[in-house]
């Protein structure tokens, strides 16, 4: 009987549980930690991106990639506190670009000037140069700030790896980041 009943308990403690029993809950981190740079994973696909489009025939500037919090603050203060438009919501620690999870992009034409033109067709395929890179980065597994629907932000591309802002917020970050603590 004890053998059956340790034969049993060692095939079930094999079987893999469900996804619902597996999710293990986030702990807090020790001390509050900073993204430094770009998540490698990420780097590895804009660089990916970039040469998927060229081979394409359409040239991919990447025009921001990691922002410090305070980097984040004067974008967020500009068309409020000092001149030019706004262009975001985000404050700093509000953005996944303050965590190395986001890129932002542009086209950069033959003759080197550089558009946010969603219609351009550089590459004469009868299609948009931007929303063909749109595509190849979302099969690289980006999420695309165009599809967004309170405000669309059309250079924009991240990769939360299912990390909320709360939770980078709060320290965490995607395993591989390089971190600093945050003093």
């Amino acid at each position: 009987m004890l053998l059956a009943l340790l034969g049993a308990l060692a095939y079930y403690t094999h079987l893999e549980s469900p996804a619902w029993e597996r999710h293990v809950p986030l702990i807090e981190p020790a001390e509050p930690r900073i993204a430094a740079g770009l998540h490698p994973e990420l780097a590895d696909k804009r660089d990916t991106l970039v040469r998927l489009a060229d081979q394409a025939g359409i040239d991919v500037l990447i025009t921001d990639a990691f922002r410090s919090h305070e980097e984040q603050e004067a974008i967020y203060a500009q068309g409020r506190t000092s001149p030019g438009n706004i262009v975001t919501r985000a404050r700093g620690g509000e953005s996944y670009h303050n965590y190395g999870l986001a890129i932002d992009f542009a086209l950069r034409t033959s003759s080197g000037e550089v558009l946010w033109d969603l219609e351009y067709d550089g590459n004469g395929n009868g299609a948009s140069d931007w929303m063909e890179v749109v595509e190849m980065a979302k099969t690289l597994g980006f999420a695309w700030g165009g599809d967004w629907e309170r405000f669309p932000d059309y250079p924009h591309l991240q990769m939360d790896f299912g990390y909320t802002l709360d939770q980078l917020q709060r320290g965490f970050l995607p395993p591989g980041h390089v971190t600093v603590i945050q003093e």
